[in-house]
């Protein structure tokens, strides 16, 4: 890595917090500091930005002073949207300081409308789009009842927040069962309209519903392929419990709670497959259909897969189900060093 440049470049890690945070947390402290230590050996500066809308100013004032701002703000937490954040960080970038990731960039890809504009790709599946609630309303009910059990998502959430699997009960004249993504969920059982109703309000914030069939190997766990701009930094295997129905013993028992994380680095053998797919056709694709340049691509964001159907040679495929490009993390232990490599070739080819 070139660290000779004259200029010392500075950066400022946003992540959301109370002003008792801000005024204490230090790169040693943050849950950052592994990035901040892979910054500082890259010849960069590198400082925490506590961000909250009631001290927005004072967040303003010390981004305006670095040279680039890496984010990690996920884009609902405890009620609160993303909403004025990425109004400053809009107003960040036009006054000069590389924004990464840019949430114009975020609303191309790191909204769940990605798999409908997507869903061409190798990776997308049967996705549709509902824009208004009407639309929901007149559609989803034949869309259901003509196959199996759906996946309805909203288009900016985190955490499971607003995803739920959907499906018509048996012999039950429109009756579904649902089953929210948020952890601690049970199924429920209750009239369809009822259920389109409580859906409504995504329409909101977030703008649209996404709809994608149901992926029956969803026990065999999520791929999480972690990237760096367009290169594949690593990957994270889950046995998740998202949309799987609770056991008996309950949704807070251990046996309800989703498996670890298991980090990869990206010479993994068993993911070599999936990162030539995203290296060569699928990122380079979707950047083309997106508008996207590879100089504007997120400094880390990740693509999380189910594994699909097998294809006729028996091998896996893969099915996106959604891109995270706000708060990527945790993350892989080879990614701190990829996150620092690009975030130093962005800031020497600004200075070109």
């Amino acid at each position: 890595m070139d660290t000779q440049s004259p200029h010392r470049y500075s950066v400022a890690i946003v992540s959301r917090g109370d002003a008792e945070a801000r005024g204490n947390t230090t790169p040693q402290t943050s849950r950052f500091v592994r990035v901040f230590e892979a910054l500082a050996a890259a010849g960069i500066d590198a400082q925490p930005a506590i961000y909250d809308e009631s001290f927005a100013d004072a967040v303003r004032e010390q981004l305006l002073a670095v040279d680039g701002v890496l984010v990690w703000v996920d884009p609902i937490h405890q009620g609160k949207t993303r909403a004025g954040l990425d109004a400053l960080l809009r107003d960040i970038a036009a006054h000069g300081p590389w924004v990464s990731a840019h949430p114009d960039v975020i609303l191309k890809m790191g909204v769940k409308e990605v798999l409908y504009r997507t869903r061409h790709l190798g990776w997308g599946a049967d996705t549709h789009r509902y824009d208004t609630a009407a639309a929901f309303r007149a559609e989803f009910p034949q869309r259901l009842s003509a196959g199996g059990p759906r996946v309805l998502k909203q288009n900016r959430g985190n955490g499971g927040q607003g995803v739920w699997k959907v499906e018509m009960l048996p012999n039950a004249m429109a009756t579904v069962r649902v089953l929210h993504a948020l952890r601690g969920s049970l199924p429920e059982e209750m009239p369809l309209d009822a259920f389109i109703a409580r859906c409504e309000p995504y329409f909101g914030w977030g703008g649209c519903i996404i709809d994608q069939p149901f992926q029956p190997r969803l026990p065999d766990g999520m791929i999480r392929c972690y990237m760096s701009g367009a290169r594949v930094a690593g990957f994270g295997h889950q046995l998740i419990r998202a949309l799987i129905p609770p056991p008996p013993q309950g949704p807070d028992s251990p046996e309800a709670q989703p498996g670890p994380r298991i980090m990869h680095g990206p010479d993994a053998p068993q993911f070599q497959a999936l990162r030539r797919l995203m290296e060569r056709e699928w990122t380079p694709q979707m950047m083309e259909l997106l508008a996207i340049d590879e100089a504007t691509l997120p400094v880390i964001w990740d693509a999380d897969f189910l594994y699909g159907p097998c294809d006729a040679r028996g091998a896996d495929t893969y099915v996106l189900c959604e891109i995270n490009a706000s708060s990527c993390f945790a993350i892989p232990d080879a990614a701190p060093q990829a996150i620092a490599r690009t975030v130093r070739g962005r800031l020497v080819g600004a200075d070109r």
